[in-house]
């Protein structure tokens, strides 16, 4: 829509400038009175919803309506009588207009308006964000000597009643907690209370429930962005960093599910009442999946653990006298479901940091693995739906799947898995490739 709209105003701002040059005349009054019908035009399409209205069409209706408004302005002062024509000044207000409008247009381009994967559960989904402060723990990130602080944000079925098994999402390395909304949602609209959490100065950005705004941490973010860079770490230097990071993921998921489960005894909010502390799933991507994986071999009370796209970091060892990673030999005996894309799917022969995650590491012979053909690592989220631009950007190019079939079909056998070994329904066996 906002590509469609720019291409629009850019053949609309050119052709009445040429015009104009070949007519040797303003047209003042005619582009004032256009300018108040697109205004109005706008205004329609976004009360009729053809436009959904959302923080990526806010600088495009303030021009509109400053445009509009001083059409409206000019047309009762009857100015533009007094106006002379003059070429160039006819070329450098269309240049200065066409500048303006990109500038106007870029979050609705960068953010396309998109429609929301499908959901098809039987419960109206609704939210609710807290901030949880862990008095235990002073905040490495800050010498303020501030406690540790974790930004969560639910989903769970409203006006529902009973008690919905609890699913704890850790998200990606530079994620937010919202990575996986779509996900989240189907959950929940089939009896799930999701809680997706923000890791801080790990993820992109966070927002307090007070408003105060916490972005990514400047070594944390060099130090994710060098790994992959040749002659940086050496082995054991990488191995210390992710028992660093791994350390912060998975504390700040311990200091959640146990808040939450001390909430749901003794809280009356109506998001905690609808927890079923017996049944737990923990599932997240990249980081928060590795994560995740790490917490189910930790906790006892995990009844299964979801890993999207990333390494088993809880099972890598480092061999100092041959200077590699090797495989944990204990056995992992909570119900696990790898998703892989193509990026990390062509990485699991290799003696990397996955190499844990073969696929004939016996130690994991129970677990679902399947993957998605064509799919790259931000597939599966929902960044390449929010914004395919940053999305191709930050993974290196397009990805070759169909992105509503990616993610529709993962939260499909996400919902599918998670209804097998927490609620004992259907029965789970899904196809390798996708």
């Amino acid at each position: 829509m906002g590509t469609l709209l720019l291409c629009i105003a850019l053949i609309f701002e050119v052709t009445f400038a040429i015009y104009c040059i070949v007519t040797k005349k303003n047209y003042k009054k005619i582009k004032n009175w256009l300018r108040i019908a697109i205004f109005i035009a706008f205004a329609i399409l976004t009360l009729s919803s053809v436009i959904m209205w959302s923080f990526r069409w806010v600088l495009l209706a303030t021009l509109l309506f400053l445009l509009a408004a001083t059409g409206t302005v000019a047309l009762i002062r009857n100015k533009t009588k007094t106006q002379k024509y003059k070429t160039s000044s006819i070329v450098w207000k269309s240049i200065f207009m066409i500048v303006i409008l990109v500038l106007a247009l870029t979050p609705a381009i960068v953010f396309p308006q998109h429609p929301s994967p499908k959901v098809t559960g039987k419960y109206e989904v609704a939210t609710a964000a807290y901030t949880y402060i862990d008095k235990k723990r002073v905040e490495e990130f800050s010498d303020k000597g501030q406690n540790r602080f974790v930004n969560v944000e639910f989903w769970y079925p409203k006006n529902a009643h009973g008690t919905y098994p609890l699913l704890v999402f850790s998200h990606g390395a530079y994620g937010i907690k919202a990575s996986n909304t779509s996900t989240y949602t189907e959950l929940a609209s089939h009896g799930y209370v999701v809680v997706s959490i923000d890791h801080p100065y790990h993820s992109f950005y966070t927002a307090s429930a007070d408003g105060t705004k916490t972005f990514i941490n400047t070594d944390y973010n060099r130090e994710v962005s060098n790994i992959n860079k040749e002659g940086i770490y050496t082995n054991e230097e990488l191995y210390g960093l992710i028992q660093k990071w791994m350390k912060l993921r998975t504390d700040d998921m311990n200091f959640v599910i146990d808040t939450i489960l001390k909430k749901a005894k003794s809280d009356n909010d109506s998001v905690y009442q609808k927890i079923n502390t017996e049944k737990i799933g923990v599932f997240g991507h990249s980081m928060g999946g590795a994560a995740s994986v790490w917490l189910g071999r930790v906790r006892n009370d995990i009844d299964a653990v979801v890993n999207i796209d990333a390494p088993f970091f809880s099972e890598l060892l480092y061999k100092k006298d041959i200077d590699d990673f090797v495989a944990s030999k204990k056995p992992y005996n909570i119900p696990l479901f790898n998703i892989y894309s193509d990026d990390v799917w062509k990485q699991l022969g290799s003696n990397s940091t996955y190499v844990a995650n073969k696929l004939d590491n016996q130690n994991f012979k129970e677990a679902y693995t399947i993957h998605f053909q064509g799919a790259k690592h931000l597939s599966l989220t929902d960044l390449p739906l929010f914004s395919p631009l940053l999305a191709n950007s930050l993974q290196g190019g397009k990805a070759d799947i169909n992105k509503y079939y990616c993610i529709e079909t993962e939260n499909e056998l996400i919902l599918k898995f998670f209804n097998y070994e927490l609620k004992g329904i259907g029965h789970f066996a899904p196809k390798e490739n996708y």
